[in-house]
């Protein structure tokens, strides 16, 4: 079951406490811009955590301004619509709302999911040919430390994910194997346990070196794997070897 640090109390609660009951992930954004959109990204990432245990869950958006400006720039990194918080009330059956907020802001009482701030490593938002780079680097860290965007993040970031989607694709050519009952045991502890994305990631990087797995069996930890992840890991899955 995903427990959660909640930032207002330091206590560790659970994310879901009523089985099968509603759970509102709702993300409080100030405007647009790299800050905002790591909020949101993290928003998603618990979404997703959170039906692949089961949840039913309601992403909602709590926004000041630049909405349309917002919402492209989450469109762009994969992160998938949450509805307008102005435009609905509670939801029918709903056990638990789950508020998602930058670090040092003040949402409403209740579970507090902290994100620590972005700092540009240079002027502006660096360029990234692939919204799925910029995505990565955000993931990368924690969400209680601050994430730095540079050219050597992004260079990083894309080399991993070049690297990474071409050995899916080899590995798709190969018969299909089951998915290993430690490598889903250890990506479900890591995501249950605060949202540690970081640990996941770690989690890939074993499944990718270990050399008793069966490449089939790769194939399909990595599918299942970016459920959570959201990295377009099989983009390349029937282009030349």
């Amino acid at each position: 079951m995903l427990r959660i640090i909640d930032a207002r109390t330091g206590r560790s609660t659970d994310a879901a406490p009523a089985r099968r009951g509603l759970t509102r992930v709702e993300a409080h954004v100030p405007g647009a811009g790299a800050r905002s959109l790591r909020v949101l990204l993290v928003a998603d990432v618990l979404v997703r955590a959170l039906e692949l245990g089961g949840t039913p869950v309601w992403g909602v958006l709590d926004a000041a301004r630049d909405h349309a400006g917002l919402r492209s720039g989450a469109a762009a990194l994969g992160v998938r619509p949450f509805e307008d918080r102005r435009d609905v009330g509670p939801g029918l059956g709903e056990a638990q709302v789950l508020h998602v907020v930058g670090e040092g802001d003040a949402p409403p009482e209740g579970v507090r999911i902290a994100v620590a701030p972005v700092h540009p490593g240079e002027p502006g938002i660096p360029e990234a040919d692939d919204p799925a780079v910029l995505r990565l680097v955000l993931l990368a860290r924690r969400r209680d430390e601050p994430v730095t965007l540079d050219a050597a993040a992004l260079a990083e970031a894309r080399a991993t994910l070049v690297r990474r989607r071409r050995a899916v694709a080899a590995w798709a050519r190969q018969p299909s194997r089951p998915i290993p009952d430690e490598a889903r045991t250890r990506l479900r502890t890591a995501w249950e346990d605060d949202l540690d994305v970081p640990a996941v990631l770690q989690v890939l990087t074993w499944v990718e070196t270990e050399s008793e797995l069966p490449d089939g069996a790769r194939f399909e930890t990595f599918a299942y794997a970016d459920r959570l992840l959201g990295l377009d890991l099989t983009r390349d899955l029937g282009s030349p070897a």
